[in-house]
């Protein structure tokens, strides 16, 4: 009787004969695990583990380890700059390790500082990728017009208001694909800084003298929300006219484009994937 013969996807297009222990079984997958995060990066240099300094993967990966007693590498939806904070920012790992999704939550936020939360961990579909599956990310920079004590942290005083209604007319030049060059950082390594933002808008809250710019787009470049708010702050205050900002994308230059907005007032909202 002929021995069942299996394909595998060898590179020279080798083939396993069943119980033939020159190639051993094909391993599987390993389970995929997506955690939902908060945090408030004022203490932290940003999402991306650094040598020396204080981040919030580091942080989460040593805690992670610490909970599953086995090394845990977190892979991100994108990076956070060093003082900007996240309600929505979701990371994934695998695992050999069994993992009860609720006990490795309250695990991990009783080893956690108060300043990171892990809002839920679920199992992901295998080959889930947090930053590549992403199709979309929406940033809020929050602002207000008086003194807010309790939110200094996340919210950017603005000791006079700008023409919010000039700005937001400015702000519908961002609608749609275009090169970000002039919005990001110009030591980024990215090469591809072509974006589609499908938001763009200055949001009046319920609070008189509470706002916040919300843009939802496929991808953030380095550094790209505040230097976008900065620039609309200077059409706000009328040191730009409305159709600059058409002017600054066009140009590709960094130098064109206005002041980066503090970092405290970006928080990441949400980040979708489908």
């Amino acid at each position: 009787m002929r021995k069942r013969k299996e394909v595998w996807d060898k590179p020279e297009g080798l083939v396993r004969v069943s119980g033939d222990a020159r190639f051993p079984k094909k391993p599987d997958a390993l389970p995929t695990f997506r955690l939902l995060i908060a945090y408030d990066g004022t203490a932290f240099h940003g999402w991306q583990a650094q040598p020396d300094r204080p981040t919030v993967q580091a942080v989460l990966e040593a805690a992670a380890t610490t909970a599953l007693r086995t090394p845990v590498t977190l892979v991100g939806s994108g990076r956070t700059d060093a003082g900007v904070h996240a309600r929505g920012q979701v990371a994934h790992f695998t695992t050999f390790a069994e993992v009860n999704p609720s006990r490795l939550r309250n695990a991990l936020n009783g080893i956690l500082p108060k300043s990171i939360g892990v809002l839920d961990v679920a199992r992901a579909p295998d080959g889930f990728h947090a930053r590549y599956d992403a199709r979309r990310r929406r940033y809020h920079y929050y602002v207000s017009l008086g003194p807010r004590p309790l939110e200094r942290r996340w919210r950017h005083l603005m000791h006079s208001a700008p023409d919010f209604d000039r700005m937001n007319e400015a702000a519908l030049a961002l609608i749609g694909t275009r090169d970000f060059s002039a919005f990001c950082r110009t030591k980024s390594e990215t090469k591809n800084r072509v974006c589609t933002v499908a938001e763009a808008r200055w949001v009046a809250e319920e609070r008189e003298g509470d706002r916040h710019f919300r843009i939802v787009a496929d991808r953030v470049l380095h550094g790209m929300v505040r230097a976008i708010v900065g620039t609309l702050i200077e059409i706000g205050r009328g040191r730009r006219s409305v159709d600059d900002l058409s002017r600054v994308l066009a140009s590709g230059d960094r130098r064109e484009a206005g002041p980066a907005a503090p970092a405290h007032g970006l928080v990441l909202e949400h980040v979708g994937y489908e």
